[in-house]
């Protein structure tokens, strides 16, 4: 009964049913939201951990059938790991092993050419809570003075019961598209330390319903204009016949408009999150509550940064937030910050696909973070440009930022999107590789520049004998 509907849905919204299926998960997050704050919220451990399984389980058999077993086995064997190897490098590396693998042959056997929502897209978001639950475990057992604050908040004192684990990981808040989220937060939600009003539930309906509203605004934005700018249209022989300033303006637009179809989901899916409690924050500096601490993407500096590192900071927050954590500070014995981001970076592709795409994305994405790092050293280094960035000029300056800014945002999410090598390699020679000959150029021209603009010391020069 349930088939024909969604096939008559699909088609009556014009959107693949896949689409309409996770799009109606999401949504229906808000009833068990509801029901948890009017029902369940003073309810045992015990019974939230089989609330939160049983709904998480629910929408992951809608979406997906039968291969809900893929979680399953792995939220087991994870909790095995655990309980059998203890708080031990063992432990960590086993479970970052075995689930790395997992996931990977999952894509190895379901990946197309295609944009598709299989089992693997929620999967990817549970094998990063699965391997983080590993490294707090961990993290519990050393000693206080040798964590790191973030690693104090997140660290595990016990270890949790299989149902824990299982509500954990199916919350359906964050199951389906994430956010990310450690165990010691889900255990606080279950003790009701989450709220704003201790021991009942929180007052977070109005911040929750601003979230809810603001994805259904991007959400609209992303079902007008993604038809307009699709991905497929990049291999029509229409786009090739162009000029170039049309293929640039195109690339320009048509990244700012498809990555609202992420925002939205993480928008909406954060709105359930706060509902919950899940997304209670604690107070500021004013004492205000805060409810953001699932928020997966800044919509304001999203909208108004100029800098690329603006955009990174403001997108997918909370696994940008987890790769930090437990990757990217873990390799601090490497010596070396650069090495450290390109090992970073290298996990995030592999961990989003085995398509070539990926690995050209976050390579470009290393290129200009570095390249943007040199440009803003420059102008803050020279009194010559930091007067002109804050002249009545900047208005102008910051429009030629925010052009470029998007401009090779597009050209280094091509490859994302079009995932395999024929695909984005036709697409950059239609476009002369403009993006990496302009940051390679920049770093080659950038320690002239900076000779040019910036006054050197005094005493810094040898004297003259």
């Amino acid at each position: 009964m349930a088939a024909p509907f969604m096939e008559k849905l699909a088609e009556y919204l014009d959107s693949p049913e896949p689409a309409v299926r996770l799009i109606l998960s999401i949504l229906i997050g808000y009833p068990f939201a509801l029901a948890y704050r009017w029902f369940l919220f003073h309810q045992s451990s015990t019974v939230l951990h089989l609330f939160h399984t049983i709904t998480g389980l629910a929408l992951a058999t809608f979406n997906f059938g039968s291969q809900v077993y893929h979680s399953l086995l792995c939220v087991v064997i994870q909790f095995l790991l655990l309980r059998l190897m203890g708080r031990t490098v063992t432990c960590v590396l086993t479970s970052f092993i075995f689930q790395m693998i997992y996931l990977l042959t999952g894509y190895y056997y379901t990946a197309t050419d295609e944009y598709d929502i299989k089992w693997t897209m929620p999967h990817c978001v549970l094998t990063l809570k699965l391997i983080g639950l590993a490294l707090d475990y961990y993290d519990g057992g050393k000693d206080q003075s040798k964590l790191s604050a973030e690693q104090k908040k997140s660290a595990l004192g016990s270890t949790p019961s299989l149902l824990e684990v299982f509500g954990f990981s199916y919350f359906y808040g964050g199951f389906l598209v994430g956010p990310q989220f450690t165990l010691r937060n889900y255990q606080m939600l279950v003790s009701r330390e989450m709220t704003d009003v201790p021991g009942q539930p929180p007052n977070s309906v109005v911040p929750a319903l601003k979230r809810f509203c603001l994805g259904l605004i991007t959400l609209s934005i992303f079902t007008i204009g993604g038809p307009r700018y699709s991905d497929s249209y990049y291999l029509t022989d229409e786009f090739a016949a162009h000029p170039f300033w049309y293929k640039c303006v195109y690339i320009l637009l048509w990244v700012k408009i498809n990555l609202y179809k992420y925002i939205s989901c993480w928008l909406i899916t954060e709105g359930v999150c706060v509902l919950a409690g899940l997304g209670y924050n604690g107070k500021n500096e004013k004492g205000e509550h805060q409810w953001d601490a699932c928020a997966n993407v800044r919509v304001w500096l999203f909208e108004t940064t100029p800098l690329f590192t603006g955009t990174i900071n403001s997108f997918n927050i909370n696994t940008n937030a987890w790769v930090a954590r437990h990757v990217f500070k873990r390799l601090r014995f490497l010596g070396n910050k650069l090495v450290s981001q390109m090992f970073t970076l290298l996990f995030l592709a592999i961990w989003h696909g085995l398509h070539s795409g990926y690995l050209i994305c976050f390579s470009l994405e290393f290129l200009i973070v570095n390249v943007e790092k040199q440009a803003q050293s420059l102008v803050r280094d020279s009194p010559l440009l930091t007067s002109i960035s804050q002249s009545p000029l900047y208005p102008l300056v910051y429009v030629v930022q925010q052009s470029i800014h998007w401009l090779f945002m597009g050209y280094s999410l091509v490859p994302f999107c079009l995932f395999t090598f024929d695909k984005w390699l036709k697409v950059y020679f239609s476009i002369y590789f403009c993006g990496h000959i302009f940051f390679i150029a920049a770093l080659l021209v950038l320690p002239y520049l900076r000779k040019v603009f910036v006054p050197r010391k005094r005493g810094s020069e040898k004297k003259e004998d």
